[in-house]
């Protein structure tokens, strides 16, 4: 892409996708408190959720903990625990169920050996280098691209695989909240309206994903440019 009118459209798509991505975020938030406010009539806890998720899965060897702050719920297939937020693991509410269920999706995905999972987690400490060192990398070659062309396109490299995680990173993301939906509505967890509600809910945390991917490939571009420089 060249510029326009003296305008960089990379700089445009980065920039565009980051006010995208803004709303997103204050969209989500507002999602999660408005029905971290709705309770539901089995009144299980977020753990509690949980631990029946991977029961009714057959999964016994995966712990259900509590990890501080807010929104920062995850599965770790390291040491197989669904570490569920303090709002999430004590909370009986719409948004509790949603959350604690959607990580049992990953945990189950884990046990069932899904191909993007397994290839995400195996990219893990690859792109942990990558995303430490990318930017310096590309800056100095961009600097010396005259002189050692190579540093320029390694970096290139470092940023497309950042790219490439973010992109296998939808499928699972989507994924897990698919199990989480079909595992909610068939043990009948949640129901009518509020089986609704976790199906906002997940979506827009699933839209923070793909935010994630476009802006990925938005900097891609954005790098590339040089490469198309005199």
């Amino acid at each position: 892409m060249f510029p326009i009118l003296g305008i960089n459209i990379e700089w445009v798509l980065i920039i565009v996708i980051g006010i995208v991505g803004i709303i997103v975020q204050v969209r989500l938030q507002s999602v999660f408190k408005k029905y971290s406010h709705v309770m539901f009539p089995g009144g299980l806890t977020g753990r509690e959720v949980a631990e029946k998720m991977l029961r009714d899965n057959g999964i016994y060897d995966v712990q259900v903990t509590s990890t501080p702050g807010h929104l920062t719920d995850h599965y770790d297939p390291r040491n197989k625990t669904v570490n569920l937020s303090e709002s999430v693991y004590n909370s009986n509410s719409v948004a509790a169920a949603a959350v604690a269920a959607h990580e049992c999706g990953h945990a189950v995905q884990h046990a069932r050996a899904y191909a993007p999972l397994e290839l995400r987690s195996r990219l893990v400490p690859l792109i942990s280098f990558s995303s430490m060192w990318s930017t310096w990398v590309i800056i100095a070659g961009i600097l010396l691209i005259n002189s050692f062309p190579f540093l320029f396109w390694l970096g290139i490299l470092m940023i497309a695989l950042s790219a490439l995680f973010s992109l296998i990173t939808l499928p699972v993301e989507y994924n897990a909240s698919a199990r989480a939906l079909e595992w909610l509505r068939t043990s009948r967890t949640l129901q009518g309206e509020q089986l609704g509600q976790a199906k906002i809910a997940l979506s827009w945390a699933a839209r923070t994903y793909l935010v994630a991917a476009l802006s990925a490939i938005a900097t891609l571009l954005y790098y590339l440019s040089f490469a198309r420089r005199d």
